[in-house]
């Protein structure tokens, strides 16, 4: 599959976790003025590292903070989950953050990201089914058509076509998603299963009839070093994520990577 050649881009996803708000706030105005391209939260109700009954405050209310708080850098979760919201209120929701973000007549700079969910504990204790894995995917296949019929009915609609992340690596089931909706697909996969999984999808897009030119392959920093970051940038990866969480957030680490982003662009 041909893949788009674009600048690399650093993401940074703040784990809404074990800080106070008025921290993670410093540090979305720190990261911003840093250079960070884009920052992301995640969509759980409690801790998914460290003390479970630790500090954890929820998503989309935070991301409207930021679209009024922020000048430049685009940004959203990573990823959102379906099953905890109706589809058509997520598109009204993405809707109403994306024009909170344009300032000084510039188009909005929201990415939905999105997912099926998997944490268990959420579903639980705030009263969702929890279901399969089979089924969450149904309900996210069922909710991106949904999404995507509201946001063109809509008034007023989106400043912009917002970008669409879906992450996930199933063959069968995600890896369709993707090709039917996403501008940007984002995985954990290296290597030979990186360029297998690239090759199900030029399959997906050609039976969904769409161009995957435009496709940006996105991947995951934790735990890897520059050389593996290499690999990546070679393989086609063109946005890389990085997640940093309280109670001491790792700006040294965020810098390292800005440095190795800065690099590559040259």
């Amino acid at each position: 599959m041909p893949l788009l050649d674009t600048p690399v881009r650093l993401g940074v996803q703040i784990a809404p976790q074990h800080s106070s708000y008025a921290t993670i706030r410093d540090a979305v105005s720190l990261l911003e003025d840093m250079g960070v391209d884009i920052l992301f939260n995640w969509d759980h109700f409690f801790p998914l590292s460290g003390d479970p009954e630790g500090t954890h405050f929820e998503a989309w209310t935070m991301l409207a903070a930021w679209a009024e708080q922020t000048e430049r850098v685009e940004f959203g979760c990573l990823v959102n989950c379906n099953s905890y919201r109706n589809a058509d209120l997520q598109a009204d929701m993405a809707r109403t953050v994306d024009h909170i973000s344009a300032k000084g007549g510039e188009t909005g700079r929201f990415i939905f990201g999105t997912g099926a969910g998997w944490f268990e504990r959420d579903y639980d204790e705030y009263g969702y089914e929890f279901g399969t894995p089979g089924t969450r995917l149904k309900d996210l296949a069922a909710g991106m058509e949904r999404i995507e019929r509201r946001w063109d009915a809509l008034n007023p609609e989106p400043t912009r076509r917002i970008p669409v992340l879906i992450g996930g690596k199933g063959e069968q089931k995600t890896l369709r998603l993707v090709a039917r909706h996403a501008d940007i697909w984002h995985s954990f996969t290296e290597g030979e299963e990186l360029a297998r999984k690239l090759d199900v999808l030029a399959s997906w897009g050609e039976k969904e009839e769409r161009d995957l030119s435009q496709l940006v392959v996105s991947n995951e920093l934790k735990g890897r070093d520059e050389a593996k970051a290499d690999e990546l940038f070679a393989a086609g990866v063109r946005l890389f994520t990085l997640g940093i969480s309280g109670p001491e957030l790792d700006f040294d680490l965020v810098r390292r990577w800005l440095a190795w982003r800065d690099a590559k662009n040259g």
